[in-house]
């Protein structure tokens, strides 16, 4: 129980310590590239994930950064727990904002970050409004900047993934941007599955092959979802089966 509040109030200070720079970044002016931009904008909310899973006491083990496109992509992740974000923002070095549930934007400061670093939130209870996030979503790809989903929609807790949902996997295709899969497993075990508080663990992110655009433009959404999901549950099967 110590350890998760000892992550908390890092978190919560390092969030006030940052208002000055998330002041300056939003007058960051639109004539920037959007790689330079990015970079600048999602250098302190890597640095601020990082140091919570240094605080968590666990390991992050990451491979297969050299399969990472250049310019704009959509990362597909299964979700295995609360933690992943963190993990990924500070162990993918492309900059990526992500798709949250809707509930997320009334967090103050949390929610402005979201926004700088492109994210897009969604109310899965709404239809209509859902359908207009994952327009944004394309909007967003296709002005340059990289998007992380989990088609699962909820957490798995480490247990057996969820059907993906296409909407997400849509995005690609419409913006015709590549698709690169990516596995994440040990958060749940960190977090989610123990009784009390937060337990050091040894969490693995594989980046795999990406698909090319080319590629993602042909394919029916539906198989493609399919697809990726067979890619990232072949190989979240060889983790569990090597540890």
């Amino acid at each position: 129980m110590f350890r998760m509040i000892y992550v908390l109030s890092y978190m919560g200070i390092y969030l006030l310590y940052s208002i000055p720079t998330l002041r300056k970044v939003k007058k960051l002016g639109g004539h920037m590239p959007v790689e330079e931009r990015d970079k600048i904008v999602h250098a302190l909310p890597k640095r601020w994930s990082r140091g919570i899973m240094k605080r968590t006491g666990s390991h992050v083990h990451t491979k297969g950064q050299e399969y990472i496109p250049e310019g704009p992509v959509l990362f597909v992740s299964n979700h295995a727990g609360d933690f992943d974000v963190p993990v990924l923002l500070g162990s993918i070095p492309k900059p990526f904002g992500f798709i949250s549930k809707m509930e997320v934007k009334k967090l103050p400061i949390i929610s402005d970050w979201m926004e700088m670093i492109s994210c897009v939130f969604i109310d899965r209870k709404n239809r209509r409004q859902a359908v207009q996030s994952i327009r944004e979503g394309g909007m967003v790809l296709k002005k340059g900047h990289s998007l992380l989903i989990f088609p699962e929609g909820t957490r798995n807790k480490g247990q057996a993934m969820k059907e993906f949902k296409t909407g997400g996997i849509r995005m690609a295709k419409e913006a015709g941007v590549p698709i690169v899969p990516v596995v994440i497993k040990g958060t749940a075990d960190m977090f989610e599955n123990q009784r009390r508080g937060i337990k050091p663990c040894d969490i693995y992110v594989e980046i795999l092959p990406s698909l090319s655009s080319a590629y993602v433009a042909d394919r029916d959404v539906k198989e493609l979802s399919m697809e990726v999901q067979g890619i990232i549950q072949g190989s979240l099967d060889q983790m569990k089966n090597a540890s």
